[in-house]
């Protein structure tokens, strides 16, 4: 029996469809990489699955038990799930940790010695009672998985877990991640951009595209021999190698040719190589009223039709490429040639 089963499973929010009978199983023990570009239903799939949000239409078994209002909460307490924007409170490390087991009545040792395992496998070890707004985002996102590992739940539902912290906050988080899945019938559920990730931390893989389950399987074997659409999608796009010197607000610049300088929001040095995901770049007709650091005129050299979405391939020097709803491409009337702006924030830009 399957711990979690979504049967034709339909959500929509007023007009938008997010999921799109979407079917798939979730066996106990195996930790799975829900993969898929920006807007595919990941976050959804994962509240749905966390009890957090209703199917507007379809079914959702909890170890064959179907879910609904009357008992909802089941799977709540069974399961738990960090979010990519850190939710803590304006209270100490602590407190934070030991939230959930004060509201399920642990006792004050016992929750003591979860709170302080749970905080060692993080490594954070003396951070008790430094306040969580005094930490770092990587250290608040840190202190978001060990609240939710002190509670040693059925399933860990991870949405985004490492997206934009530095090398050395993605590493402990995902060697946490490795020491969870490798706790006897634990089950870990992790949304994810970073086809690398999917393959160092999971066993299985499913791929969503437009609110629909495109491909599921094992991940060594999709990724040995993908199809052509999830081919696609691992194409990592948008790769510069360039050189970067330190900017005096703690920034970097890089060179990467063709007149073109980039600004990281992660202080560097030297040659690196960097990348920025086509949906992180916004295009435009005329420049936007923006704080992002990156904006760059060209000319569209290349558009792709890809169903609901176009993509277009954008010459500033470096060709870029971005990605767009069809309804905007109509609406601003794009064509080859056309002259655009490409917008993107600093914190976009990502170490490959």
């Amino acid at each position: 029996m399957s711990l979690v089963e979504f049967k034709n499973v339909v959500k929509r929010y007023g007009e938008v469809l997010s999921i799109d009978r979407l079917s798939l199983k979730v066996e106990r023990g195996e930790t799975l990489a829900v993969v898929g570009p920006n807007g595919a239903g990941k976050t959804t799939l994962l509240r749905l699955m966390a009890g957090l949000d209703e199917p507007t239409d379809g079914e959702i078994y909890f170890e064959g038990v179907k879910l609904g209002r009357n008992n909802i909460q089941e799977i709540r307490r069974r399961s738990t799930m960090v979010f990519q924007r850190t939710l803590l409170f304006e209270t100490n490390v602590y407190n934070n940790v030991a939230y959930g087991l004060k509201l399920r009545r642990y006792s004050k040792g016992e929750i003591r010695d979860r709170v302080e395992e749970a905080l060692s496998v993080v490594k954070m070890e003396g951070y008790e009672n430094r306040f969580a707004k005094d930490l770092s985002g990587g250290e608040q996102q840190r202190v978001s998985l060990a609240r939710a590992l002190a509670l040693d739940v059925d399933i860990l539902i991870l949405d985004e877990p490492t997206a934009n912290l530095d090398p050395e906050n993605t590493t402990i988080i995902e060697e946490t991640i490795l020491h969870a899945s490798r706790r006897e019938m634990v089950t870990i559920v992790i949304a994810t951009h970073n086809i690398l990730q999917a393959e160092r931390l999971t066993d299985k893989l499913a791929f969503l595209y437009s609110g629909r389950l495109a491909e599921i399987g094992r991940t060594q074997e999709l990724l040995l021999t993908p199809s052509e659409f999830l081919a696609s999608f691992m194409r990592r796009e948008n790769v510069f190698s360039g050189f970067a010197r330190a900017l005096e607000d703690g920034t970097a610049e890089i060179d990467i040719g063709g007149e073109v300088q980039i600004v990281m929001s992660e202080k560097r040095t030297g040659s690196v190589t960097i990348f920025v995901r086509p949906e992180d770049i916004l295009l435009s007709k005329a420049p936007l009223s923006s704080s992002a650091r990156n904006v760059f005129i060209g000319k569209i050299v290349e558009i792709l039709d890809l169903g609901s979405l176009v993509k277009l391939r954008v010459d500033v020097g470096k060709e870029f490429s971005a990605q767009i709803t069809k309804h905007s491409f109509r609406e601003m009337d794009l064509n080859i040639g056309s002259e655009v702006y490409i917008t993107f924030k600093a914190s976009s830009i990502h170490i490959a």
